[in-house]
């Protein structure tokens, strides 16, 4: 068996009749598989175990040899070779054709190689193939023309003409000798010499014959091979027949279609022998064809074969194809053992790296752990009583079992996975029940509930297994979102609603103005009920401990706080700052003074004008959470979130928190503001009567009308709210709902959209509490339907876009710690009008600094180039004023096949420097994917007047950009710089048309009338500016611009969708997609080179072609760049592995047979296909290398690998020794 790991590439190419032979273990001559008295494979037929091995294991099929000892021996009664059975899945046999045969994916495929090679079109190649017409083969001395198509009639006339002087053929033989006739070095010759003169559609046409022609050329595949002799027959294991219940036997169909081809094959052998007449051996000829093209892929040429009950049958590429076929079911995805799946519930009592494991698939899934552990303390004699022990649950069994999960993590996945953060390890504690229990923190990442959600548990069983999963995986170990760096295991729900009341103030409570000399003073006086939670009291500063980071002047003063926030301060690491407020200040400064009294002052003197201090919130206790991880790192956060998670649900608990109807408060001014609403839409209906305003322009008004009522009424209520309002503070602290929600059950339901996306003019004026009416409820229902199937739909769009993302930059990886490049990118704060989209702040946080920035005012040095650019230096950077920084980008790194550590900076997801290793294309692309869901999928229709055209946003607009397809509403660009002359409409053709004076020459362009132009007359513009509001085409502006243009272009428009949505993805991660659409180049002039006009290539490898030609002294090759959406970028990649696993399977296929491409094995996914360690984290070759240096540890075998039981036993010995 060849070891995977040790292979450095893989080739595919087209395989010679010899070369199938040299597979096969013997002809398949008849088409009967297995004896159904017997059920014993039948002799030369599709099951034969002298061709493929026998059935059953060290036995021969006659029984004369039976066991091990006679390995290898071939019986000589029955001729089968004693051997294991698995030999059936991989010994192949072999049919001789009794006439040559083409193959469908070279014959049929777009375009056809054949026809490429043959210079004839796919329609008169399929005319020979299948005898509908002859072709001259040999000319000879007659006026006929080589690869001349005649009809039967013209044949039969030419050959009284002409008798033998000429020859022709019809059928797969006349195109073999055709292609073995192609002198491709001669070819080749003639089609570079025409290239040079044609142009057009001729010039194409040469570019592409040219292009398969080199490829046969340098493969050293011969074209006749496309035409087959031979056909291989897979192992029949991988085309099983299995019995059924009742007799039958169930058999895959690729068995059918074998039997069809040896059943015309043999017919076609005996019609020859008996030399029939040639119309009738044309005929099964050319059934023959048809049974191997049904074979191969069946369906692809005419009616496809069917089966019973008219079943089109699967033939070899239905077998590789689609999400069922090889690629993606068997090799990207396996199922897996030590694995299972049960429902979640919650399990509150866990820490942050646990989970709740039911007994029962304890038992199960570690049950080799179990057996060899009782075997070794000797409570069970071998294995098989150590199984029949568990079987029977002995109480020695759970003792062991306690012992045998100690230290052993498993790890937890919840489909569909996302992200990274869906697949995360904890250590398993038992519990009873069938339920796995989840850690109520994490089921954020996992985007789980307990409403009947099931996951999938996994065991890691080799030590190495378990390491990684402890020390990367851990749950402990993944607080922040790798999108964008933020906490993703911020309380939720009950936790927040605990948090949120226990930190509230309120002014007037029992026991106000109380100074306590500590916490334990104040907590005694709690349980006493002299105070409450929110009750505002004083606490002697200097009572906190040495390391809480209070100014010297403060800790002879006395802090004004609340009972509940020194409870809440209590959780926190001890030298954090006291939390009092929650902003920004508070956790970065510590308390402001303003929260200090001297010893001796009244206090409830002083808090009679103090305002009430708003409760901590959602939003602030992931802050917090941010904070403790930014100083602390992970060990004490996430002791701190369990701290957090267990203080949330206890005040929850106590606070007693309900909802009732009472609690939706009525709003007097409702009717009012309703009537005014209506007496509005009155006037702008009379007006419309009038016909002063059009039709358009009155929907407009009323849609705005009612708008503005339900704002109006949303307004009155927030002022009219009570803060103790259960409703209220479930809104206001972010546990559930949010002010909207509130209009709808107190205020008004407000307007509504039509099935068409169209917003109806009749509002919903009834709020729930009141009730609608029938007519109310059923517009109402339109909108909760759509929002049902765009949920659908919307998930399983998302899904694919993630797809797509994954594969392009799948083979993205953090390569090398600096490339050294000198370009930078030129980073300021995202602007749509005056709102800021993303600040300078979040683009330049976690980036090196290309340039020294120095303070413009004062000339001190900020940060030095090629330095990481943290929060307090990006805070300076902001403060200093500065709005344009130059910063190191995936755009302008020149490292080959990924990224370096400083173009890309700071890993999101632990706030560290990225090390090498690191996947950060499949990180990128998981991160934009994954929000996917949370974008909408509607384009908005405000209609009318208001908006001019529809803008496409949400998910439709993410694709449109990274598909790279023509934009909706596209805005026209300048390809001159300069200024605009004028701007002239014409109404008679219903177009603007804008003239630009360029340096050079003047351009004018023409938009529609109804377009809103962005240009002013007498603007200077730049080339690639849009003249008109809408969307560029990126594809236009690579033509006008450069590279990074497009680059920042594509960049700002993803951060515009996606920050309208509310969803944050760090700026790299988008700059890591738009480079892989950016990374071939379309050659123009080949020069020197072996490249050929107008193919794509790499740009690594056209930078390497270049230098080579530069270096020889020829002319180097020109080439533009070429920007592509991600399908076509993924199929465009250097590993025919990858492409061939994505999409477009067969002409993947097809493609790198020909060119015998070679598969270099760079990216993740080729790698998981051959079943190849990752050259990614730690399975990259500079860790993989590591051989350990400690003294004293025993030297590492082969592997590079030792058990921690080999160390131990190490070590035991050196200490005896000692």
């Amino acid at each position: 068996m060849i070891d995977v790991n040790k292979f450095e590439s893989m080739q595919i190419g087209l395989a010679s009749p010899d070369k199938i032979r040299s597979w096969s273990y013997g002809e398949v001559k008849k088409p009967e598989t297995i004896n159904y008295r017997t059920l014993k494979p039948e002799k030369d037929g599709l099951f034969d175990e002298r061709i493929f091995g026998p059935t059953k294991d060290w036995e021969c099929a006659c029984g004369k040899y039976k066991r091990i000892r006679y390995k290898g021996i071939v019986c000589d009664r029955c001729g089968v070779e004693v051997t294991r059975a698995k030999v059936r899945r991989e010994r192949m046999g072999h049919i001789e054709l009794a006439a040559p045969v083409t193959h469908i994916w070279y014959f049929k495929g777009i375009p056809s190689r054949m026809g490429l090679v043959l210079d004839m079109s796919p329609r008169s190649l399929e005319e020979i193939i299948y005898f509908a017409s002859y072709v001259v083969t040999e000319a000879g001395d007659t006026p006929l023309e080589k690869k001349q198509l005649l009809s039967e009639r013209e044949y039969r006339e030419l050959k009284l003409e002409y008798g033998n002087e000429f020859q022709a053929a019809m059928g797969a033989e006349a195109v073999k000798t055709l292609l073995d006739d192609v002198d491709l070095a001669k070819e080749a010759e003639s089609l570079k010499h025409d290239l040079k003169e044609a142009s057009g559609q001729k010039r194409t046409r040469a570019v592409r014959r040219l292009d398969i022609i080199e490829a046969f050329f340098q493969s050293g595949n011969k074209p006749s091979w496309m035409v087959m002799d031979v056909i291989p027959v897979i192992p029949p294991d991988l085309r099983p027949m299995v019995q059924l219940e009742g007799g039958r036997f169930a058999t895959s169909d690729l068995n059918d279609l074998y039997r069809r081809v040896i059943n015309r094959n043999n017919r076609l052998k005996r019609l020859l022998d008996l030399n029939a007449p040639g119309i009738i051996v044309q005929n099964e000829k050319r059934m023959l064809q048809e049974a191997v093209d049904a074979l191969i892929d069946n369906g692809r040429r005419g009616r496809p074969v069917a089966g019973p009950g008219n079943r089109p049958l699967k033939s070899l590429s239905h077998m590789l194809k689609g999400k069922q076929g090889r690629f993606r079911q068997n090799l990207l995805g396996k199922r897996v053992d030590y694995s299972g799946r049960s429902v979640i519930d919650v399990g509150p009592f866990l820490k942050m790296n646990q989970m709740g494991l039911p007994r029962q698939m304890a038992l199960e899934l570690f049950k080799p752990f179990i057996m060899k552990e009782l075997v070794s303390r000797e409570l069970a004699s071998n294995i098989k009583n150590a199984k029949r022990k568990i079987d029977r649950r002995d109480d020695d069994v759970m003792d062991v079992l306690e012992d045998v999960i100690k230290e052993h993590p498993v790890l937890l996945n919840r489909a569909p996975t996302l992200h990274r953060l869906g697949i995360q390890a904890f250590e398993p504690v038992l519990v009873s029940g069938k339920a796995m229990r989840l850690h109520p923190l994490v089921t954020e990442a996992y985007n789980a509930d307990f409403d009947g959600d099931q996951m999938a548990i996994h065991v890691p069983l080799s030590d190495e297994a378990q390491a990684e999963a402890r020390l990367l995986m851990l749950a402990a170990g993944h607080i922040l979102a790798p999108k964008d760096g933020k906490p993703i295991v911020a309380p939720s729900q009950d936790m927040v609603i605990g948090n949120y009341y226990l930190t509230t103030e309120e002014a007037g409570r029992e026991g106000e103005g109380m100074i306590f000399k500590d916490l334990n003073e104040a907590q005694i006086a709690y349980q006493n009920k002299y105070v409450h939670w929110h009750t505002r009291i004083g606490v002697q500063t200097s009572s906190f401990p040495a390391a809480k980071p209070f100014t010297p002047e403060q800790r002879d003063k006395i802090l004004v706080t609340t009972v509940g926030k020194l409870i809440f301060n209590n959780i926190l690491p001890g030298d954090f700052h006291y939390l009092n407020e929650p902003t920004e200040a508070a956790l970065t400064l510590g308390v402001d003074d303003k929260y200090f009294i001297e010893p001796g002052t009244d206090l409830k003197e002083f808090l009679k004008d103090q305002p009430v201090v708003p409760p901590f919130k959602k939003g602030f206790l992931s802050d917090v959470i941010a904070e403790v991880y930014k100083q602390y790192k992970v060990t004490e956060t996430s002791l701190l979130l369990d701290r957090m998670k267990d203080l949330g649900y206890e005040e929850s608990t106590i606070s007693g928190l309900t909802v009732g109807a009472a609690d939706v408060t009525e709003l007097p001014e409702k009717a009012d503001i309703v009537e005014d609403a209506h007496k509005q839409v009155a006037v702008v209906t009379k007006q419309f009567r009038r016909g002063l305003i059009t039709d358009d322009e009155r929907y407009e008004r009323v849609i705005s009308i009612w708008n503005g009522a339900k704002d109006q009424i949303q307004q009155k209520l927030i002022e009219s709210f009570e803060t103790t309002n259960p409703i209220f503070m479930m809104s206001d602290s972010g546990a559930r709902g949010n002010i909207s929600n509130f209009t709808q059950l107190a205020g008004m339901r407000g307007l509504m959209a039509s099935p068409s996306g169209r917003i109806m003019e009749l509002p919903i004026i009834a709020n729930f509490r009141e009730g609608l009416s029938v007519l109310e409820m059923f517009i109402s229902t339109h909108g909760a339907r759509k929002g049902m199937t765009d949920t659908a739909l919307k998930t399983a769009d998302s899904g694919y876009l993630t797809r797509r993302l994954v594969d392009v930059a799948q083979d993205v990886i953090i390569r090398e710690v600096d490339c050294g490049t000198d370009r930078g990118l030129d980073v300021y704060a995202f602007m749509e009008g005056n709102e800021v989209i993303e600040s300078l702040y979040d683009r330049i946080l976690g980036r090196y600094a290309m340039k020294t920035i120095k303070n413009p005012e004062t000339g001190e040095v900020i940060i030095r180039s090629n330095q990481m650019i943290d929060e307090d230096k990006a805070k300076a950077i902001v403060e200093a004023g500065i709005e344009k920084v130059t910063i190191r980008s995936a755009f302008t790194c020149n490292t080959k096949h990924g990224v370096c550590e400083h173009c890309y900076g700071r890993n999101m997801a632990t706030g560290d420097e990225v090390e090498v290793g690191e996947a950060v294309g499949t990180v990128a692309a998981q991160s934009i994917g994954e929000p996917g869901t949370q974008l909408t999928m509607r384009n908005f229709h405000t209609g009318g007047v208001s908006g001019g055209n529809d803008i496409t946003q949400g998910l439709p607009r993410v694709q449109e950009i990274f598909e790279s397809r023509n934009p909706k509403g596209r805005a026209e660009i300048t390809e001159v710089t300069g200024t605009v002359e004028s701007i002239e409409e014409n109404p008679a053709e219903r177009t603007k048309e804008i003239t630009i004076q360029g340096e050079t020459d003047t351009r004018t362009y023409t938009l529609p009338l109804a377009a809103r132009v962005r240009v002013a007359e007498g603007d200077h513009i730049h080339r690639g500016d849009a003249l008109n509001d809408g969307s560029i085409d990126p594809k236009q502006l690579i033509q006008v611009r450069d590279v990074l243009s497009t680059e920042i272009y594509i960049l700002r428009e993803i951060q515009k969708v996606y920050r309208m949505q509310g969803v944050e993805v760090a700026d790299k991660h988008v700059e890591v997609m738009a480079r892989q659409m950016l990374r071939k180049v379309r050659v123009m002039d080949p020069g020197d080179t072996d490249m050929l006009p107008g193919n794509l290539i790499d740009i690594n490898d056209f930078r390497d072609a270049v230098a080579q030609t530069v270096i020889t002294g020829g002319i180097p090759a020109t080439a533009r760049p070429v920007l592509l959406g991600i399908t076509k970028a993924s199929l465009e990649t250097n590993s025919f592995l990858s492409a061939a696993s994505f999409q477009e399977t067969t002409r993947v296929l097809t493609d790198a047979a020909i060119r015998g491409k070679n598969d270099p094995l760079v990216g993740l996914k080729e790698n998981v296909i051959i079943g190849k360690i990752i050259p990614a984290g730690t399975g990259m070759q500079q860790y993989r290398d590591i051989q350990s240096k400690t003294v004293g540890t025993p030297v590492a075998t082969a592997e590079g690998v030792y058990s921690i039981a080999d160390i131990e036993e190490q070590m035991k010995a050196e200490q005896e020794t000692k």
